[in-house]
């Protein structure tokens, strides 16, 4: 791997610090990418217990922010970690033009602060900005502010392996004005929450056949806030049931199997690993490409194509049906015990040391932490 390093002035005429960039890590940088960065008086971290952490409810020292207006991004900032003043009018608050992303960084066998896949981040990023009507944020500004922010709090990030820093970036509209139009003014930031594993059990999952996630031509696609606002609610009548989560159905005619809950969703079939393959409908998952090239080097079978739900519970009345499981940045993969639907629920045995998903699981694991080859060039080092 290449690590030859130059230096770049960030920060402003006052107080300028000199920050290292991995050229193989930021190719796309040509220029000077000027950042204020504001230390926090003091660290949070000696109060956490890194090992034993909820989900997204702790948050590191600092975060990263940057504004657009008058046509174009402003200087960028490392701020400590805080609240943000905003008008009760902003854009964002009324019609919702806010996205999101998620992603990690991991400490390797080595000790050095690796990033999974930026690259593939920051595209779908934009492809959703896009898609929301806001303007896409530089590679060179993302990359940096990622770099920047995980050098920062980089002693926040878990040395347990399967432990990470969780990474979201987000951007949302600020123009102060109550009209439907795209907005004029955004806010860009990047905040960092360590974290360990997302489900802690193999999870029952509910069939939806009544409430739909997305519609043909709607932003099913986009990583967009209101996707995840909208399904709240029927989310929360499966769980009323005894699930943890829900599989979309298609808007149509639910039939149609979509994604699982906030991940992709992938079967075992005779076999043969099949997911429902991409549409509008549906995320264009990171950890869902990664499976599928894992799975396609080893050799197995896959299958992107349409799902439907007789099918499924006809390929596990013919004990065709082996492993179900979903897909994301947050859980990686996600084991399924139980499919409910209508009144029956569909058991599957427990994933172990011979499931596909398990050993898929595990490599991609290894290939994040450095123990296994990477011969796809995901990990970036920091």
């Amino acid at each position: 791997m290449d690590l030859a390093v130059k230096k770049i002035t960030l920060g402003s005429s006052k107080s300028k610090v000199a920050i290292s960039v991995t050229k193989n890590l930021i190719p796309m940088i040509m220029d000077v990418v000027q950042f204020e960065v504001q230390k926090a008086m003091s660290s949070k971290l000696q109060q956490i217990d890194l090992e034993n952490i909820p989900f997204g409810k702790v948050f590191t020292d600092h975060m990263f922010v940057v504004d657009y207006y008058n046509n174009k991004w402003q200087e960028a900032k490392i701020l400590p970690y805080g609240k943000l003043e905003l008008s009760p009018s902003i854009s964002a608050l009324h019609y919702g033009q806010a996205i999101f992303e998620g992603m990690k960084a991991y400490k390797n066998f080595k000790g050095e602060n690796m990033m999974f896949r930026p690259h593939d981040n920051i595209k779908r990023f934009n492809q959703s900005a896009s898609r929301m009507c806001m303007p896409k944020v530089p590679d060179k500004l993302f990359i940096e502010g990622l770099r920047q922010l995980i050098i920062a709090d980089s002693d926040w990030i878990p040395e347990k392996k399967g432990y990470s820093l969780y990474l979201r970036p987000m951007m949302f509209a600020t123009e102060e004005r109550i009209i439907v139009k795209p907005s004029d003014e955004y806010k860009f930031l990047i905040i960092a929450s360590p974290a360990g594993k997302y489900y802690n059990e193999p999870l029952k999952v509910y069939i939806e056949t009544h409430y739909s996630r997305a519609a043909k031509g709607g932003v099913g696609n986009a990583k967009a806030a209101g996707n995840y606002g909208a399904v709240m609610f029927p989310s929360q009548i499966a769980k009323n049931k005894g699930y943890h989560q829900v599989i979309w159905t298609d808007a149509s005619e639910h039939q149609n199997i979509e994604e699982a809950g906030t991940m992709n969703v992938m079967f075992v079939i005779d076999n043969v690993l099949v997911t429902p393959q991409l549409s509008d409908t549906k995320l264009p998952g990171i950890t869902r490409h990664s499976v599928l090239s894992v799975a396609r080097e080893w050799g197995v079978k896959v299958e992107e194509r349409t799902i439907t739900v007789t099918e499924l519970i006809e390929a596990y009345n013919a004990g065709k049906l082996t492993e179900a499981f979903g897909t994301g940045t947050a859980a990686t993969i996600a084991h399924i015990k139980t499919i409910g639907h209508e009144d029956k629920d569909y058991h599957l045995a427990d994933a172990n040391a011979n499931s596909l998903s398990w050993k898929i699981s595990e490599e991609l694991t290894n290939i994040k932490y450095g123990t296994s080859t990477d011969n796809f060039g995901w990990m970036h080092k920091v």
